[in-house]
C-alpha cells in the first residue's frame, strides 16, 4: 500500500530539518520562508521490533520492513487560500496526502526568524486550520451550488444526502474551523464527505510539537508543547513532542549502538521520529502482517477490516484473484514458542479462509491457485 504523510506547518518551524531526519535525505533547510519550493518525496522505514525478531530467528537473505512516503511541503502563510505565498502549489500538495503531520514550534532562537516574529504555537495552529478551512469552504460552496437545486427542485436522492452533510460543513468552516471538528455528522456521513468531497481539513492531523533541546527531557515545564498538547486534546488528535535537530543528529549515526547509547543519553526509549511513525500508522487505522522464510521476511501494511484476500492481493493481484487458503499463526505464538514446528506442534497454525479478517501481526503464508 503506498501510503504518503505531508509534513506542513508554517516558515521556519523546522519542517524540513524533521524531513532530513525522517529519511535521512538533505533537502534544502534554509533560514528564510519558501526555501522549499516542490515538494521533496522520502520514504522511510518503519520500525518493527517484531519483525527484527523474525529475521533473528529465520536468518533470511533479505529482511524488508514496511515503508511510508513523507512529503516536506513548502511553507504555509497567511493568505494561502487566496493564492499568497506558494499557496496553490501548498495546497494541491497536501490533497495527494493521506494524512498530515503539522510541525508547530515550540522554540525560542533568536537566529531562526518566525514569520509573525513571535512565537505563539496557537496562534500558528489557528493560522493553518484557518488557511485550509477557507479553501474548503470554497470546495463545500462550490459543491452546493451544485446540489442545492437538485435537492429542492428535482428531490434527488444524492442531492438531499449530500445537502444533509455540506449544510453543517459550511457552519463549521463558516467559523474557520477544520471539518474534522463538525459535530453535527454521524460516522458515515464523515466517511462519506472523506470519499466524496476531498476536504483538507478532514484528513487526519498528527501535531508535531518541535522542542528545543534543552525542553525535550522536561517537558512539562515547556509552556509552548503544554499548548499544543492541549489543543491536540480538545481536537481528538495526537500530538508527538520532537527535538527535530536531535532526531537529525540520531539520523547521521550509522551505527544503531550509537543510536541507542545516544538514547539513553536523554532518557528516551525510541526516538521521535519512530513515534510520529508508529502514530501515523494508528491515526490511518493502519496494522502488520508479515510473510517469513529463509528467503525473505517482510513486513506488509495493510487496513485494518480487510480480509485474507485482500492481504494477499497487497502482495500480488494473482494472490487475490487465485486464493485458496491463508495459513495463519500469530506474531505473539512464534515468539512464545520460538520456532514455527514449536508453533505447529502446539496447534497453534491455523487454515483461514475468504472470509478471514487478518489481524495485526499474523504470519501468513498464502495457498493460490491462478
Amino acid at each position: 500500500m503506498s501510503l504518503k504523510a505531508g509534513i506542513v506547518g508554517l516558515p521556519n518551524v523546522g519542517k524540513s530539518t524533521l524531513f532530513n531526519a525522517i529519511t535521512n535525505s538533505h533537502v534544502e533547510a534554509a533560514n528564510y520562508p519558501f526555501a522549499t519550493i516542490k515538494p521533496n518525496t522520502g520514504v522511510v522505514i518503519v520500525p518493527d521490533e517484531r519483525l527484527d525478531f523474525l529475521a533473528d530467528l529465520f536468518k533470511p537473505e533479505r529482511k524488508i520492513n514496511a515503508t511510508f512516503e513523507f512529503y516536506d511541503i513548502a511553507g504555509l502563510v497567511r493568505g494561502a487560500s487566496k493564492g499568497e505565498g506558494l499557496g496553490n502549489q501548498f495546497l494541491a500538495a497536501i490533497r495527494e496526502c493521506d494524512a498530515i503531520c503539522e510541525v508547530v514550534r515550540c522554540f525560542e532562537n533568536s537566529e531562526v526568524i518566525h514569520v509573525d516574529n513571535v512565537v505563539d504555537p496557537a496562534r500558528d495552529i489557528e493560522t493553518i486550520d484557518l488557511e485550509l478551512s477557507m479553501a474548503d469552504l470554497e470546495s463545500v460552496n462550490n459543491r452546493i451550488a451544485k446540489q442545492e437545486t437538485k435537492s429542492r427542485v428535482v428531490k434527488d436522492k444524492v442531492a438531499l444526502y449530500e445537502m444533509a452533510i455540506l449544510r453543517p460543513l459550511k457552519e463549521t468552516l463558516d467559523a474557520g474551523k477544520p471539518a474534522r471538528l463538525c459535530k453535527e455528522l454521524t460516522e458515515e456521513q464523515v466517511e462519506y464527505a472523506k470519499k466524496n468531497f476531498f476536504l483538507l481539513t478532514l484528513k487526519p492531523i498528527i501535531y508535531v510539537a518541535n522542542v528545543a533541546d534543552s525542553d525535550y527531557m522536561d517537558l512539562d515545564s515547556c509552556v509552548h508543547y503544554q499548548t499544543v498538547k492541549r489543543i491536540a486534546e480538545e481536537q481528538g488528535a495526537q500530538c508527538i513532542p520532537v527535538s527535530c535537530e536531535i532526531e537529525y543528529q540520531i539520523s547521521q549515526m550509522d551505527n544503531p549502538a550509537d543510536r541507542k547509547e545516544f538514547l539513553d543519553s536523554i532518557g528516551a526509549s525510541e526516538s521521535g521520529l519512530d513515534k510520529l511513525v508508529k502514530a501515523s500508522y494508528r491515526l490511518l487505522n493502519l496494522s502488520t502482517f508479515f510473510t517469513v522464510g529463509k528467503d525473505e521476511c517482510r513486513a506488509w501494511t495493510y487496513s485494518n477490516g480487510m480480509t485474507a484476500p485482500e492481504c494477499a492481493g497487497i502482495i500480488h493481484t494473482d494472490f487475490q484473484k487465485g486464493f485458496i487458503k491463508a495459513e495463519v499463526y500469530s506474531y505473539d505464538d512464534i515468539h512464545n514458542y520460538g520456532s514455527e514446528l514449536a508453533v505447529k506442534e502446539a496447534g497453534k497454525l491455523r487454515m483461514e479462509g475468504k472470509e478471514y479478517r487478518m489481524k495485526d501481526g499474523d504470519c501468513v503464508f498464502f495457498r493460490f491457485n491462478v
